[in-house]
């Protein structure tokens, strides 16, 4: 599935293998198809919990829609999510989550350095912190392990829904791109603010499972399992199923 990347630096890696759990989906960042795409998608899911208001799965819809158009605009690589709707006393509880692959590249006057990112990020967090009401976040680095150090950026960010703030938990991996002065970003989020640690459990292991491909094309060590799951090029957006 991993393409070969043009205009990459010598040495780069030729592309990356990224495992999903077989609850998540692939979700369509083409323009002339991800609308009817993620409808399709959504409408299957909520077949099996037909408790659900019409209002809601419509909401659903919305904002996975933009998390797509968001994603594109952005140039992801990929974008994956997840939905579940659980049977709850009150009512039914809709578990939902979603990934995007970003990449990104340090410009030449900045320091391109894993510690010293981390460190302007935790300043950030600090700084926006400040009145918001909501707590610092965490910045720290981790190893993974088939890439290393990252960075890994967590916090709790109020993110606009049409026009309402709603609370979503956040936690970012940033992955140095050997041989060059790019990174990878896993963007993961959740609205799900209440069960963020049980999914900051499960974007770890998404991020666990990342490898990068050698400079040839050839992953190192990935297993055939990893790669079916999820495999994509370092330069152009993954279309997905």
């Amino acid at each position: 599935m991993t393409q070969p990347v043009t205009e990459r630096p010598e040495g780069a890696p030729a592309g990356y293998t990224l495992r999903f759990p077989d609850s998540w989906w692939h979700l369509d960042l083409d323009p002339s198809t991800r609308d009817a795409s993620i409808r399709r998608r959504i409408e299957s899911q909520v077949k099996k919990a037909p408790q659900l208001p019409r209002e809601q799965v419509d909401e659903l819809i919305r904002s996975t829609r933009r998390t797509a158009r968001e994603a594109h605009a952005q140039g992801a690589l990929r974008a994956s999510g997840m939905l579940r709707i659980l049977k709850a006393g009150s009512g039914p509880l809709v578990l939902s989550a979603t990934t995007v692959v970003l990449r990104i590249s340090v410009p030449e006057d900045q320091s391109e350095d894993l510690a010293d990112l981390v460190v302007a990020a935790g300043m950030q967090l600090g700084t926006e912190a400040e009145g918001s009401g909501l707590p610092v976040g965490e910045v720290e680095l981790v190893e993974l392990p088939h890439a290393g150090a990252v960075g890994r950026i967590s916090r709790i960010e109020d993110v606009d829904y049409n026009g309402t703030p709603v609370p979503t938990a956040v936690r970012h991996t940033l992955i140095p791109v050997p041989n060059s002065r790019d990174y990878l970003v896993l963007a993961s989020s959740t609205p799900n603010v209440d069960l963020a640690d049980q999914f900051y459990e499960v974007f770890d292991a998404i991020a666990e499972s990342f490898r990068f491909e050698d400079p040839a094309g050839t992953p190192g060590a990935a297993d055939p399992a990893a790669e079916a799951a999820g495999a994509g090029p370092m330069g152009e957006a993954d279309k997905g199923e």
